[in-house]
């Protein structure tokens, strides 16, 4: 038995294949996207037919790869990066370019929606978080303000993974964990919110597909889909999920204690939980996974975006920016480094901008700079992990993600700002794994569904113990007051 594991991210759309007996991955294929160009500043789209172009291209290559064995293939399970808005005409076809999560557009129509709910704390009581100009409800608030005549050609809503799941079934579904990052869905009783539905406009409830549980299949392979690539009959698609609910099974995160983050473009953090857990200031998001449990999830939009921005000014490779923060010592000789350079998501800061501060002829050099930088993006998460913690949420083991995490002097970091053991996987697949094995689950389904999960997790993610990192009690006591300084700049940014 062979599953596919097809992961569309912003930047590009993976595919593997997984080996469900031997867990080994067997092929890999990748393709990229490009950003719609000349859009303003605060706005991010893409043209969703990029998507399936890639799917195809990479789906197609993996084919090859796998030769006869492409025989094999018994299911499919797709990851996409959350919260994009794909709209579509009663053709299936899409009306405009998606706006996705990096999309900052919509500070008003977050500002009008939260009204429309009775403030604040009657929006999170209302669906389990505040509203952020990452999540789809304003992004489909924008359209309808915005462009009228577009919103009334609007037949279908879907986030990016379920556009996919339509292209590869013809089937028109939502699953709870993605859904539950549109700020649309009322997370404890995984139903649409019908407040935050009416503050749009009752017609969208007729643009909402039907939810699905995301133990569910959501149908078979097109045929002739199946039959270009030369696949067996009854090829099963599972439900799926957004990026980070993949990531989480990918890296085997289906019981408490463990919690994942990844360092890429942006972070995030985030950990299983049997309960709905519920962020009364809507800093942390409330979202449903894609096992029928719960995520509670911190995301900053600051990783390597202001790394990778430092390590370009220097002109460095990444060896040479590993060595230069490597030489500097733990704190930056007090340079800080707040790194909003985007905004921020959490803390909730859209329009927030960054700073440098306490410097000195000591410390005002290239090297301190990139420490000061990669401690600041970690701050920000471990500002995160802080409020996780204060919800009740157990960090035994961090598990990074991404391709910061390649970086050892970076995981020490990690370990020392979170105070808690990190460790890396012995593969980089993360949510396109995860898309694989709980498409293996959903194949196995009803009583099976949990102990197949289990054992996929067991057979196909493995820990790196030669990246493990334990925390340094002198530089966790100078984080942690680092921690105090990045909170209270916070508030003031």
């Amino acid at each position: 038995m062979i599953l596919l594991g097809i992961d569309c991210g912003t930047q590009s759309t993976k595919t593997i294949a997984v080996d469900g007996e031997a867990g080994a991955v067997l092929a890999v294929a990748q393709r990229p996207h490009a950003f719609v160009p000349g859009l303003p500043a605060d706005a991010a789209e893409q043209d969703p037919r990029q998507w399936l172009q890639a799917l195809e291209e990479s789906v197609g290559e993996v084919m090859e790869k796998l030769g006869d064995r492409r025989r094999e293939v018994a299911a499919i399970g797709v990851s996409g990066q959350q919260h994009g808005l794909v709209a579509l005409d009663r053709e299936g076809n899409p009306i405009r370019p998606a706006k996705l999560w990096c999309d900052n557009s919509t500070v008003i129509q977050c500002e009008q929606l939260t009204a429309a709910l009775g403030g604040p704390a009657r929006t999170v009581d209302a669906v389990g978080n505040s509203m952020r100009t990452g999540y789809t409800a304003p992004k489909i608030l924008w359209l309808k303000q915005n462009e009228p005549e577009n919103w009334k050609r609007t037949a279908t809503v879907l986030l990016p993974h379920d556009y996919l799941n339509f292209f590869l079934t013809g089937k028109l579904r939502v699953e709870y964990g993605d859904a539950s990052g549109m700020a649309l869905l009322d997370v404890r009783k995984r139903v649409w919110s019908e407040g935050a539905v009416q503050a749009i406009g009752a017609e969208l409830l007729e643009k909402l597909p039907p939810l699905l549980s995301s133990r569910a299949p959501v149908g078979e392979l097109r045929e002739d889909l199946r039959a270009r690539w030369n696949l067996p009959p009854g090829v099963m698609v599972s439900a799926g999920g957004g990026d980070n609910m993949m990531a989480a099974i990918g890296t085997g995160n289906i019981h408490p204690g463990v919690v994942s983050a990844s360092l890429g473009t942006s972070g995030t953090l985030f950990a299983y939980s049997s309960e709905p857990i519920i962020d009364p200031t809507g800093e942390i998001a409330g979202f449903c996974d894609s096992t029928d449990a719960w995520l509670p999830l911190v995301c900053t939009v600051n990783v390597t975006l202001v790394t990778e921005h430092v390590r370009n000014l220097f002109g460095w490779d990444h060896a040479r920016f590993e060595a230069e923060i490597t030489k500097v010592p733990a704190g930056a000789d007090g340079l800080f480094f707040l790194p909003y350079l985007t905004g921020e998501r959490t803390p909730d800061l859209p329009q927030a901008t960054g700073a440098l501060s306490g410097m000195t002829l000591q410390n005002f050099s290239p090297g301190h700079l990139a420490r000061a930088a990669v401690e600041g993006v970690t701050l920000g998460l471990g500002y995160g992990l802080d409020r996780l913690r204060s919800l009740g949420l157990q960090a035994t083991e961090i598990r990074l993600t991404g391709g910061a995490s390649r970086s050892a002097a970076w995981r020490q970091i990690c370990a020392d700002v979170f105070g808690a053991e990190t460790v890396c996987l012995t593969t980089s697949e993360g949510a396109a794994m995860g898309a694989a094995i709980q498409a293996g689950a959903t194949l196995a389904g009803g009583d099976e569904w949990e102990a197949t999960l289990s054992k996929l997790t067991t057979l196909c993610v493995h820990l790196d113990a030669s990246t493990r990192c334990v925390p340094d009690a002198s530089r966790q006591s100078l984080y942690q007051e680092m921690a105090k300084r990045f909170a209270q700049q916070c508030d003031q940014a």
